[in-house]
This record gives structure tokens, sequence and C-alpha cells, in this order.
């Protein structure tokens, strides 16, 4: 059965116009097709089609979703290029071996941009984004645990520990890989991962630290040198050598252009890997993550499997066997398209768009801001104290109005009573577009204000996002 919920379906067939029959409009389109079983026949491919355009027409603007980190522009260019290699299959590389190649030359590009100590020794993959690229770094971290307990394991139990704001994905880890979550609690002001929090959590159990280079709630940077400071002290003290895993989803592939001093990489010699989302902040459409190790230590040799190809021999490490080319192409494309200045141009753009947004939603009094686009390109804002009419879920509800998926949200434990609006500022939305919302935004308000009271009973429902 689906994962997700399915609506009781009431036995009608899908409504079709006449004039999609491809020659007679009064009888090849007289028997609709079933919504929840095959047709018993074929249909013109052009009707199909029709059908199931007419239908997606319903879903929000891509461009307009606020909410989302995944890329919802790209050039012409790409997108030929993306429907060129869609029928490739990614992971048969002795059948691609130019595939295979771009996706090594990518894993090197990043390797140097992240400045692994030597690039060339980095190991490295594509994925089908960070939520496998995560489950690889822990099943990494894992395994190397388990060899240097191999005497206790698998009679003790594993865990990682992680801030509570940590993205879904590493829930799921822990969960399918049997390994305890140890989460730092948020605190005050404070909605990230506090350093010597973590590491008084960490014992010989702990296969590692994941920290997050720009929380999904917030869009902050997590203190990446800091918490390898606090994890050096442990080891000088007890002994213990815990590893560090930044996830870089988003903020990846920002810092390295937008702040450059900022010890996050494998300038940190304690962080043994990191992962990035080439659909987000990489300029990709969905489906491309990389995950890379600092060097053949960190990944056991025992979880990659190596395929033969023209005489050479290319190493994969994946959890699915069938991914089209199209996004690694992509990829490569953009990493040409642009270089070094040209992703620190697009990525400055849109820190610039975050930055001015902020400006203009912290001038309209209502709202109290979190953060505001100076790391992640991305602001998180609350109702001022004195607000009492309205609450974040009435103005993202309003906003839906206009066409804006602006996500209204609880912080996780212990700020649960905190709710927020976030919003994304990624390449595609504009000064312009910035502009269009702020003035939406101010326009909401008058009305707003005169409600007797915040709308929302049930905050759990009044939003169907969730991290």
């Amino acid at each position: 059965m689906p994962l997700h919920e399915v609506p009781q379906h009431d036995g009608r067939p899908l409504a079709v116009n006449p004039f999609y029959g491809p020659a007679a409009p009064a009888g090849d389109m007289a028997e609709a097709p079933p919504k929840h079983r095959l047709p018993a026949g074929p249909m013109a491919p052009s009707t199909a089609y029709q059908l199931v355009h007419d239908e997606l027409m319903l879903d929000g603007n891509a461009r307009l979703n606020l909410a989302t980190f995944v890329t919802t522009w790209m050039e012409p260019q790409a997108g030929a290029l993306m429907a060129e290699c869609r029928d490739k299959n990614m992971i048969d590389k002795d059948e691609y071996p130019r595939t295979a190649e771009l996706e090594r030359r990518c894993v090197a590009m990043l390797a140097d941009l992240w400045h692994a100590p030597d690039p060339s020794a980095a190991v490295g993959c594509s994925t089908t984004g960070s939520s496998e690229a995560c489950m690889l770094a822990g099943v990494a971290l894992k395994r190397r645990w388990a060899r240097r307990n191999a005497d206790r394991y698998p009679g003790a139990r594993p865990n990682l520990v992680m801030g509570v704001n940590v993205q879904v994905c590493w829930e799921k880890f822990c969960a399918f890989w049997e390994v305890e979550a140890r989460q730092v609690p948020l605190e005050g002001e404070r909605f990230h991962l506090d350093p010597q929090a973590a590491a008084e959590l960490c014992d010989e159990d702990t296969i590692g630290v994941v920290g997050i280079l720009g929380s999904t709630f917030d869009g902050s940077y997590e203190p990446i040198a800091e918490l390898c400071a606090a994890l050096d002290a442990l080891q000088e003290r007890t002994g213990l050598d815990v590893p560090v895993h930044v996830d870089g989803a988003s903020g990846a592939m920002v810092a390295p252009f937008l702040d450059e001093d900022l010890r996050w990489d494998f300038r940190l010699p304690r962080v043994a890997s990191v992962n990035t989302s080439g659909h987000k902040y990489g300029l990709v459409y969905p489906g491309v993550g990389w995950a890379l190790w600092r060097d053949a230590d960190a990944l056991p040799e025992e979880l990659v499997f190596r395929v033969n190809y023209l005489g050479g021999d290319m190493p994969t490490f994946a959890l699915n066997f069938s991914r089209p080319g199209a996004q690694v192409a992509a990829q490569y494309y953009t990493f040409l398209r642009l270089g070094r200045e040209g992703f620190r141009a697009v990525q400055q753009a849109a820190r610039d768009v975050a930055r001015g947004l902020a400006g203009r939603v912290e001038a309209l009094g209502d709202f109290r801001l979190l953060t505001r686009g100076d790391q992640l390109p991305v602001l998180a804002f609350t109702t001022a104290p004195e607000v009492r009419a309205y609450d974040v879920f009435d103005v993202s509800r309003r906003l839906r109005e206009n066409g804006w998926l602006v996500p209204a949200y609880t912080f996780p434990p212990h700020r649960e009573d905190l709710a927020v609006l976030r919003v994304v500022c990624r390449n595609g939305f504009s000064a312009d577009l910035a502009e269009m919302l702020a003035q939406d935004l101010e326009r909401l308000l008058p009305e707003l204000r005169r409600q007797p009271g915040p709308l929302t009973h049930d905050r759990g429902a009044a939003t169907g996002f969730h991290h």
C-alpha cells in the first residue's frame, strides 16, 4: 500500500473534453479512462499528455515555492542536456563510461573546493540527493566504529550525536541502521547544536557527530570548527576519537564562495566526510547529491563495489541501482558554465535578495527576525511579542491566496513555543519577486491586524510542511 494517504475514490472516471479525441470529437473520446485502475486499452499519446498536463496545472508554481531549497530554474541548455541523458542509467558505468567520467570529475572538483588534503586521493560519489548521501556517510561511520570495536560489537549499541534540528533523513538513518540518536536540544535563542553539549553526549559507542552547515529551520550555520575543538578536548581528556560528518546539504555550496575564511570542511582534521545537495545551491534540478570522504581510510573498502570498464577500475557506492545520468551531466555543465566566479556571483545575488527582503520584513514592525540571510540565503521570522491578532500560520495561509508558498512551523524541543515563517531565496527568486512578496505581505497586514485573534486552532494541521 502507498505510504501517503490516498483519498477514497468515488468510482467516477476522469472527465475528458471531447476535443481531446485525435480525429472525431464526437466519438473517439466517448468513454473517459478510469482514475484508479488501468484503462482497458491504449489512447493516443497526445490525449494521455493532455490529461496529465491538465491535472498538473493544479500544482503550485514552483518558482513561488519559498519553502523548498530545491532548484526550480535552470538554463534551457541544461534542460536540453538532461533530456539527452535521461535514458542513461548512472549506475551502469560499464555501458556509460563518459557519464561515469563526468561523475568522477565532479567529485574531484568538490574535493578541491572543500580543501581535501589530497583531492586526488579523496573518494566520493553522486547520489539521488542529500538523504542518500547522509545514509552512505552514516553507514561508513558505523562500519569504522564497528571495526574499531570488533571485540564489543554487535553487543554494544552504537549512537550518533546531532542537534535536534537535523533534517529527518538522519532520524531515518538511525532507525534503519539501528543506531541510537542522541540529540542536543535547543535552548533559548540558540537554534542549533551546542558544541560542548554534543561532546558531553559522546562515549565509546559514538560513531560520530553530525554538524549542519545550514540548518533547515532557520538557515544558520552550525559552528563546525568549535565542534571539532570540543571533540579534540574530549580526546585529550578521555582518549575518545570521534569523527565529524558535515551535512552541508545547502551550505557546502554557499560557504566556499561567500565565506571563504570559514573553517568547516576538510581543513579541519576531524572532519571525515561531507555531503551536499547538487539540486539545492548546487543549482541543478532535483535528483542529485554528493558524498565525499577525506581519503580512502575514511570509507571502509568493504562498502565499495568495483566495476571494471574499458580496462579501468570504477568504484561504486550507492543504495539504489537505477538512476538517470541526467542530473550528473547537468551538475558538470553547471560547474563548467559558472566556475568559481560565476558561483560566487549567483550565491551573492541570492544572499543580497535575502538580506534586502529581511530589511523590508523588519521595517513592517509586526515581525521579529531570527535570521536575515547572512549565512544561507534564508530568513526566518516570527510575529513580534505585541502582535496578538494573528500568528504566522495566518500569514502563511493568506500569502498562499496570492500564490506564495511560505511555510509556517514550530521549532523542535525545547522551543516548541516558537513558530516561524521561513523564506528560502534561491537562484531564480529575483529582487523583483522579493519586492512583490514584500508588497503582498504589507497589503495583508491591515486585515490581519483586525482579526479578533489567531484563526489557527491546531498548529499541527495548519500546514502540510514538515522538515
